[in-house]
């Protein structure tokens, strides 16, 4: 009938009808249908889906089973990889192999599904068939899928004997897993088994390097990349990536050029994008996006979502409305990681409507998803609003992950800081402890260095600042970090407890030592000149000048009718500074008399110096 009104008929066609064919029992007709297949030539008769419909006519056997699941696997369609699976494995003729396991084992991977991974990895133990290693291989990386990457260790450590695919897949399912260290562990336990690092190992020490911000780590494995003459698709924009993150943005620089245009795909691209724009590179992250376009490299929902940020950092929402329409041109704007700095983006330039009607009409949401809007409405003060949404989201299928937690706590210093000089605050705090204390219990989620500096933060920032001392003593070697130990002396500073505040300085001082750090010096002297100990205050700068420290340049970006104007702190050449510096000495008065206090360790906290 198709054939006679003019239809073309597709390998689908034949998928679908030789099943049809091989019920009603007529070889007579599955011969004939066979050699149609065959006359109208190797697009069609070399076609895996329809060879495997055409043999399942006359025979079923596990070769056929195999090609089929594998077929189906490697065209990434696992839900009907699986439903033949259940097929097969129902099927009382054929003996399922390790080949039909393998290819189960990915399409659940694929698709995440843990219970059929358990259903699955019970059947195989019930059956003696985990004894193989490529099974074990596939379960790990399944696990790890799964985000259950201690099961994954479990079935690495009871191995038997182990390949280089093992160690590779336990390596990589660490640091996908963001156990970055445990990753790094297991490279060094690798090479002292004798196994080399290959293509697999470098890409998951480039990644774990990249994660840590570990410079050494990146430049021993990219040394060893060049000495061992291993290549692999994407090295380029790992390495971009890696010295982006480590904040050498010349090195980075420098790698993407020596490519030659031809050499440059998608990903380098991306990559170099993305590395201007977490270092603030924001005009350098704009040219190499217009760039792409100038070399016909067509932006994908990666580069989408790694210049988004570029846009709120400038303060643009006009031009973050230009690439939202893009995206939407280009069907890239249901992807979740472009939908989630979509979020990020509109809340960050105060456009929370359009962050919000991007939230609800996203069809996927991950915990990104959901952290970009829990912390955009933290920002805006919808308080009720964003834990109602983090109490929706434990409801759903979405996990709540570190990140989702530290957003949490950011919302109530948010709410703190609104209602400082109002109402009692103490129940922010408690929520915060109470959400902090149940993060390993509730959400398997082990207190990162992040939770602990927000917890000393939120404690510090009611006044309770000897709790947050005695909370940061107990973390033992964890608390001596800079960023717990920074936000602990801000507090000191803000409360008056300086005595405890020059401890904590000095302790600070200690470790920064060598590494070229100023705010810490800063903050000593700040505390000092409150004391009115000004022979301390010139010793810290004189300190300061002998070590070459100075502090930060401030300096921002404001957006008035779509001119960007950049201001920069102290800068008096503009010839309406004085106009700029009054405004200012207004806007500071203005936020005193809303209920700001001066000096709580933001960058408004310098305005008075900054005027002077």
């Amino acid at each position: 009938m198709m054939m006679k009104i003019g239809i073309k008929v597709t390998v689908v066609s034949f998928v679908n009808v030789f099943p049809a064919v091989s019920r009603m029992g007529s070889v007579r007709r599955a011969n004939l249908l066979y050699g149609f297949l065959l006359k109208l030539g190797s697009k069609y008769a070399n076609d895996q889906f329809a060879l495997s419909s055409a043999i399942f006519i006359l025979e079923r056997n596990t070769e056929v089973w195999n090609t089929m699941i594998g077929g189906y696997v490697q065209k990434n369609s696992p839900v009907e990889a699986i439903n033949l699976f259940h097929k097969a494995l129902a099927s009382e003729q054929t003996i399922l192999d390790e080949v039909t396991f393998l290819s189960a084992l990915t399409a659940a991977s694929q698709l995440q599904r843990l219970d059929f991974a358990q259903q699955l990895h019970a059947y195989l133990m019930k059956n003696s068939a985990v004894s193989r290693i490529m099974i074990l291989n596939a379960l790990i990386a399944l696990y790890s899928r799964c985000n259950l990457v201690d099961i994954s260790f479990q079935i690495f450590s009871r191995m038997c004997e182990r390949d280089a695919v093992s160690w590779n897949t336990m390596v990589s399912a660490f640091v996908q897993n963001g156990l970055d260290d445990e990753g790094l562990m297991l490279v060094h336990e690798m090479q002292q088994q004798v196994f080399t690092i290959d293509s697999v190992a470098a890409t998951a020490l480039l990644s774990a390097a990249s994660n840590l911000r570990n410079l050494e780590i990146g430049k021993q494995t990219h040394a060893y990349i060049l000495r061992h003459g291993i290549e692999f698709e994407g090295v380029e924009s790992y390495l971009i990536n890696m010295y982006a993150k480590s904040g050498l943005i010349k090195s980075a620089q420098g790698l993407f050029e020596m490519c030659s245009t031809y050499g440059k795909d998608q990903a380098t691209w991306n990559a170099m994008t993305a590395g201007n724009t977490q270092n603030g590179q924001i005009e350098l992250a704009f040219t190499t996006f217009r760039q792409m376009f100038e070399q016909n490299i067509v932006p994908n929902a990666v580069t989408i979502a790694s210049i988004l940020p570029a846009c709120q950092s400038m303060g643009i929402v006009s031009l973050g409305k230009q690439l939202h329409g893009f995206a939407i041109l280009n069907c890239l704007d249901h992807n979740v990681f472009v939908g989630s700095a979509l979020i990020d983006m509109y809340s960050k330039s105060g456009a929370i409507i359009y962050a919000e009607n991007v939230f609800f009409i996203s069809p996927e949401k991950n915990s990104v998803t959901y952290t970009s809007m829990i912390l955009g409405y933290g920002q805006h003060g919808f308080g009720e609003k964003a834990l109602s949404l983090f109490y929706s989201m434990k409801e759903s299928d979405v996990r709540p992950d570190g990140v989702t937690l530290v957003a949490i706590f950011f919302f109530l210093f948010f709410q703190l800081v609104a209602i400082l000089s109002a109402c009692s605050y103490s129940g922010c705090v408690d929520k915060g402890l109470q959400i902090f204390e149940s993060m390993e219990r509730e959400y398997g989620i082990r207190p990162s260095c992040e939770h602990h500096c927000c917890v000393t933060d939120m404690l510090g920032r009611v006044g309770r600042v000897v709790e947050a001392y005695e909370f940061v003593k107990e973390l033992g070697e964890e608390g001596n970090n800079f960023r717990i130990l920074g936000s602990l002396l801000a507090a000191c500073r803000n409360h008056g407890e300086f005595e405890l505040g020059k401890n904590v300085a000095n302790k600070l001082l200690q470790m920064e030592r060598g590494k070229g750090l100023s705010g810490y010096h800063v903050l000593l002297s700040n505390i000092y000149a409150e004391e009115g100990n000004w022979e301390y205050v010139n010793r810290v700068r004189k300190g300061m000048r002998e070590k070459g420290l100075t502090k930060d340049v401030g300096y921002s970006w404001v957006d008035v009718a779509g001119r960007v104007n950049s201001f920069v702190s102290r800068y008096q050449k503009n010839p309406r500074c004085d106009e700029i510096y009054e405004t200012l000495e207004q806007l500071a008065l203005k936020m005193k008399d809303a209920g700001y206090r001066p000096g709580l360790g933001s960058e408004i906290g310098t305005i008075p110096e900054f005027v002077e």
